[in-house]
């Protein structure tokens, strides 16, 4: 009795350090050369202990949101780059932590690779605004002294690849960016764009651009994380450093309950492919990988319009993708 009492009144973020420390030496392994293990279970910890609902949340998903943040080289609530964000998995009946990259993360990743200068504004009522689109696009913003979230009334965001005579520019009314969120969103008021308007509604329209930006492992990465994370769900596996973005199926059948009626009947009615038809096949999907004739997420949801894949086989799948060299190139 007296034990179980004890181990009660441990402090809770204690017991997390704890936690991270097991996880150190798989965190400097993911981490690029200028990232270090301690600060990132630093990081970790101290947003463990600001954020009640993370203290409710599965610890091994918040290492493993840590992890997908490090291999993404950016810092969990830091500088707008990221954030922990805690939801709750219906199916598992726990709450699940997710790595939400900000838009300050996304613009970095963009702007790092020397490729591109990305960047996104807020404007505000009272603000001066103009724009046009077309075959001479602007942007003309100059702030007033207002920033409510509240009287928000546009977003925007502007990328420019080198040598490009115009820049990609999207240009959305606050309205839009709400009509986006309720189209998308499966999990309610628990979506973090309630709790950081602004970082959420900048992210959108960037989110728009990027797509016409240089192509990276780490961007591709940063754009599957958050498109994910807008579902509410947590289906990020880290292999040997690299992270993958692995769909599941489960879990969409769960948020399709409430909206997709029919169609979720029929996705559960898909075989399962079985081990020797996945042994017969693999070899080929394997050469399309490494060949980057497709990358494993396209590939998982392609397989899956006819079969569905067991975890431990899409867990091999993803083996296959070529490793990012995240930070080696600053």
């Amino acid at each position: 009795m007296s034990n179980q009492l004890a181990e009660k009144q441990v402090n809770p973020v204690v017991k997390f350090s704890k936690f991270m420390d097991t996880y150190k030496g798989q965190l400097s392994l993911a981490l690029p050369k200028h990232m270090h293990a301690d600060r990132m279970a630093r990081l970790a910890c101290t947003q463990f202990s600001s954020n009640p609902a993370l203290q409710d949340c599965d610890p091994i998903s918040i290492a493993g949101s840590i992890m997908t943040a490090a291999t993404l080289g950016l810092e969990p609530g830091v500088n707008g780059q990221g954030y922990l964000i805690p939801y709750y998995d219906k199916r598992k009946r726990i709450s699940i932590c997710t790595f939400v990259p900000g838009w300050k993360g996304l613009q970095d990743i963009a702007n790092r690779s020397g490729r591109c200068t990305t960047w996104t504004g807020a404007v505000f009522e009272g603000d001066h605004f103009d724009y046009a689109l077309g075959d001479r696009p602007f942007v003309s913003h100059k702030p007033g002294e207002e920033n409510d979230p509240s009287k928000l009334i546009y977003v925007y965001a502007i990328g420019r690849v080198n040598g490009s005579e115009w820049p990609v520019i999207e240009v959305w009314s606050a309205a839009k960016v709400t009509r986006h969120r309720n189209k998308y969103n499966k999990v309610g008021e628990r979506h973090y764009s309630f709790r950081d308007w602004e970082m959420y509604a900048r992210k959108v329209p960037l989110l728009q651009v990027l797509k016409y930006m240089p192509a990276s492992i780490e961007l591709s990465n940063a754009i599957a994380a958050s498109n994910h994370a807008e579902a509410g769900r947590n289906g990020n596996v880290i292999i040997d450093g690299n992270f993958v973005h692995i769909p599941d199926r489960q879990d969409s059948d769960d948020d399709g309950a409430d909206d997709q009626g029919g169609q979720q009947q029929e996705q559960k009615t898909l075989p399962t492919c079985t081990p020797e038809a996945f042994d017969k096949r693999k070899a080929g999907w394997k050469a399309a990988i490494e060949q980057g004739i497709q990358d494993v997420n396209e590939l998982i949801a392609t397989v899956e319009t006819k079969e569905l894949l067991t975890t431990d086989q899409k867990v091999e799948i993803a083996s296959w993708a070529v490793k990012p060299t995240t930070g080696e190139k600053q």
